[in-house]
């Protein structure tokens, strides 16, 4: 038996509709970014563990593993799923990053999908995410693979990440599939998409540059829906700041805090505190531990108040003007 997880549909983390779909998701996210040295074995009890914590969506990306596609690869080789589980479950994956450089070509996204298919050993794509803007790109050209994908039944649905606003535009005008999804970086400490706006216009004060051109209310008045990656990381691949009382002993005071009046731990509520953005933004996690998955997915089923979300928001280091 080759996958052997059972979805607990009374599992901790919530659901949310994805706008734009007919796609309903778990808001925590495993993402398979670090599974190429895990055995056969120990990747079906991280989705086992995932799948009966309420986990529904996987993320994968070409450039995942030791080599091309190897994290893809490792997944179709561990999991097989029935076909009752496949269309309970969601499967994205991305392109567009090669070997020094990025690359949006029709020819280069139409070959990559098929690739990333047959490592993963399934029939379509739930999401296919663009996965750094490529400068370079031509939109007609994207629109043309999306069309291509979607008529040959290859990927129901489209989106991008780390986009701004106005790459996201640009896209749009050409492209006729919704863009349902932009998978940016996020957590407390690493939050200019949320702190910038609160700040906004405070001359001599780093927190208000505006590093994204909008991207929240952009994803919010366009119904694109957010998925945090690197939620429990200082900076760009610093660190996590759970547990770290050199640089955020402030911080994890409140999540220890709130870990044990909510009866979760620090990561639980640093989850919760993503999710309860009414953004309705998804958690994307980069664990290969089960126990760190449960106890993300617990935080999932946490309703900070506005005041205890605002007392992480300070406590990490942000300003309130």
């Amino acid at each position: 038996m080759r996958y052997c997880g059972v979805h607990d549909e009374n599992g901790g983390v919530k659901n949310i509709a994805l706008p734009q779909t007919d796609l309903t998701a778990s808001d925590v996210i495993l993402g398979l970014m670090r599974i190429s040295p895990l055995s056969d074995e120990e990747i079906r009890t991280l989705v086992a563990t995932a799948r009966e914590a309420g986990v529904t969506m996987f993320d994968h990306a070409d450039i995942y593993g030791d080599e091309r596609h190897g994290a893809e690869k490792r997944f179709g080789d561990a999991v097989t799923f029935s076909p009752s589980e496949r269309e309970s479950v969601i499967v994205q994956s991305k392109v567009g990053i090669r070997d020094g450089s990025f690359d949006f070509s029709k020819e280069h996204i139409l070959r990559t999908v098929d690739e990333s298919l047959a490592a993963l050993r399934l029939d379509y794509l739930d999401i296919l995410l663009l996965h750094r803007p490529d400068t370079l790109v031509e939109p007609e050209e994207v629109a043309a693979a999306f069309d291509e994908l979607a008529d040959a039944g290859k990927v129901r649905n489209f989106g991008v990440s780390n986009h701004t606003p106005g790459q996201l535009d640009l896209l749009r005008r050409f492209v006729t599939k919704p863009l349902v999804v932009n998978q940016v970086q996020l957590s407390i400490t690493h939050a200019p998409i949320i702190a910038s706006g609160v700040a906004a216009n405070m001359v001599g004060l780093d927190q208000s540059v505006d590093r994204d051109n909008g991207m929240l209310d952009y994803a919010r008045l366009h119904d694109i829906t957010l998925q945090a990656w690197s939620p429990f990381q200082k900076g760009f691949f610093d660190g996590v700041f759970l547990g770290d009382r050199e640089n955020f002993a402030e911080l994890n005071d409140v999540l220890d805090e709130l870990a044990g009046q909510y009866g979760v731990t620090p990561m639980g509520i640093a989850t919760a505190w993503i999710t309860r953005h009414p953004a309705k933004m998804q958690v994307v996690l980069g664990t290969t531990k089960p126990g760190r998955v449960q106890e993300a997915a617990a935080g999932s089923d946490v309703t900070l108040t506005r005041e205890e979300w605002y007392r992480l928001f300070t406590a990490a280091g942000h300003i309130l003007p």
